[in-house]
C-alpha cells in the first residue's frame, strides 16, 4: 500500500506547485490580432494587456464601430491563445485537480 504524505509534505508540494504555476504564468506572452494584423494585442499569462497596436489605416472617425470590433477580436484572440498555452504547458492542463500527489 502506498504511503500517504503527511500534511506538511502536502502543503509543501502545494506551495511548490503554486510557485511553478505562477512562474509559468509570468513567462507566458501571446499576441492576438485582428484585421490581418491591423490590430495587435500583447497579453501575458494573467490575461493582462501589455500593449495594443493599431495601424493608422484602420482608424476611421466615420466607422468607430469597426475599430471597436477589431480591438475586441484581437483581445479575444489573445485570451484564446493564453488559454491554449496554459492547457498545453502547465501540469494537469492548468486544472487545479490535475496535479498528482506522489505515493497516492
Amino acid at each position: 500500500m502506498a504511503k500517504i504524505p503527511n500534511m506538511n509534505q502536502m502543503m509543501n508540494m502545494a506551495q511548490n506547485m503554486a510557485k511553478q504555476m505562477e512562474d509559468q504564468m509570468n513567462s507566458i506572452e501571446v499576441e492576438g490580432n485582428a484585421g490581418g494584423g491591423m490590430v495587435k494585442v500583447l497579453m501575458n499569462g494573467h490575461k493582462n494587456i501589455l500593449s495594443l497596436t493599431i495601424l493608422k489605416e484602420v482608424v476611421d472617425p466615420q466607422d468607430i464601430e469597426m475599430l471597436q470590433d477589431l480591438i475586441i477580436a484581437a483581445v479575444n484572440d489573445a485570451h484564446t491563445k493564453v488559454d491554449e498555452k496554459i492547457k498545453n504547458n502547465l501540469p494537469g492542463g492548468g486544472m487545479p485537480g490535475g496535479f498528482p500527489f506522489p505515493g497516492i
